[in-house]
């Protein structure tokens, strides 16, 4: 067991909004995208399981982008990714979910918990004194909630950004004001926004936003942060000498950098490969199909027959293959969308999927196998039909959630579920052996 001894200082805020949709992303990514043209390390990371912001602000800062969260993650886990960040950043941006308070797991929460201040976003279009009440309300919603201050989003004015500036109390800064500007918004679709690769223009949206959120006023640097020494025990090498292929592509791109770095600290070897272009598999021990957007891209699954093949004779040998949710859909038998539209799909597990209109079911959950528990969170929007007799269920962290289905079929194992392997190694460990 080893153990840190030096405390790391690190400017570092918590972005958040009263609601969603007030542009936490966009003022995040711009303010990383500022702090990187003043030649300063930015590190970002994502409160709650989300695959798509990551990647913009991943772009945006120019190192991988990582998840926070209190309960599919544990305390102690949060701490030591902050903690790690902080020994070479020179600034940390934490991107909120939903509303401050909003959640079982709430921005806040996680506040208050790690000591980082908040800044919150308001859409102050159509807003002048009011703003500030916004804001103080928020602030003082919670006791001992750490405040850095506001940031002023869809600002009409230099002389706009002013009034809002006034109206806050000393105690309550403004951070910054971005302009009102439709030429820096992200694009979006039914799970969130666009992938970065999707967004073409991203570069010139993020250099325009930058320049816009510091055209009123200097971003100011937030105030550093102290983030405690924390132990750490190296992970046992339970993955030695195997190498296993993960499936990345525009289908398939909805996976954690911590699972991939757990994967490779546990001893195995990644290597990557395309179930849109690639016709042969990697000759790997282990088979990683993570979720993303298969029924954007039925056409080309289908039509790639000698993938669909390559799996079929890699899950014949007996050896492992982990899917989750658009993995998982990927390997049924058919896949339509939300238009009507059916392809045949890889075929290794009886049953279809249809495309929902509405969302299916969303929450975190919990799974127990033998190894143990392991967290992570479901967001689907397809229904499923199969005759497969699943092997255990999950339990919903909420009472709102469905539980979802957990499936063996050989040394085949998949659900719609998004674990988060760091939470249970063991677990984690039985996926690919």
């Amino acid at each position: 067991m080893t153990k840190s001894s030096a405390m790391h200082y690190c400017p570092a805020i918590l972005i958040s909004a009263p609601a969603s949709g007030q542009g936490k992303t966009t003022i995040t990514a711009a303010l990383a995208y500022y702090h990187l043209q003043q030649n300063r390390k930015v590190r970002v990371f994502k409160t709650g399981p989300d695959f798509i912001d990551p990647q913009i602000l991943s772009f945006a800062c120019e190192q991988p982008v990582y998840q926070l969260d209190l309960w599919m993650m544990g305390e102690a886990h949060c701490r030591e990714m902050l903690y790690n960040a902080a020994a070479d950043a020179d600034i940390i941006l934490i991107e909120g979910v939903m509303g401050l308070f909003d959640g079982d797991s709430s921005s806040a929460d996680l506040a208050q918990t790690l000591g980082v201040p908040v800044a919150v976003v308001i859409d102050a279009g159509g807003m002048a004194q009011t703003f500030a009440a916004v804001g103080y309300g928020l602030a003082h919603y919670r006791a001992n909630l750490p405040f850095a201050g506001v940031i002023a989003n869809k600002v009409g004015s230099s002389s706009h950004a002013k009034l809002l500036e006034e109206a806050l109390p000393e105690s309550m800064p403004l951070l910054a004001a971005m302009a009102k500007d439709e030429a820096v918004g992200l694009p979006s679709r039914h799970l969130g926004l666009l992938q970065a690769d999707e967004i073409g223009d991203l570069d010139l949206r993020l250099a325009r936003a930058a320049e816009s959120l510091s055209s009123f006023a200097p971003c100011r640097l937030p105030e550093p942060v102290a983030f405690v020494p924390i132990t750490t025990t190296p992970p046992p090498q339970l993955l030695a000498g195997k190498l296993i292929a993960v499936a990345r592509d525009a289908a398939f791109s909805f996976i954690y950098q911590a699972n991939l770095d757990c994967l490779q600290a546990m001893g195995a070897e990644l290597t990557f490969f395309s179930p849109l272009a690639d016709h042969v598999l990697p000759e790997a021990d282990s088979i990683y199909l993570p979720g993303g957007y298969p029924e954007l891209h039925l056409k080309a699954l289908a039509d790639n027959v000698a993938m669909k093949q390559a799996l079929h004779a890699h899950h014949r040998a007996g050896k492992p293959i982990y899917a989750e949710c658009g993995g998982f859909l990927y390997l049924l038998e058919s896949l339509t969308d939300k238009d009507g539209n059916s392809a045949e799909m890889a075929g290794l597990l009886p049953g279809s999927a249809q495309m929902q209109k509405r969302l299916v079911n969303l929450g975190m959950h919990s799974l127990q196998l033998e190894q143990g528990e392991i967290r992570g969170h479901s967001f689907h929007h397809s229904q499923l039909e199969t005759t497969l007799q699943p092997f255990t269920a999950s339990n919903p962290q909420r009472n709102r959630s469905s539980s979802e289905n957990f499936y063996r079929v050989g040394s085949l194992q998949t659900s719609y579920l998004h674990h988060y392997f760091p939470f249970n190694l063991q677990v984690a460990d039985g996926f690919f052996l």
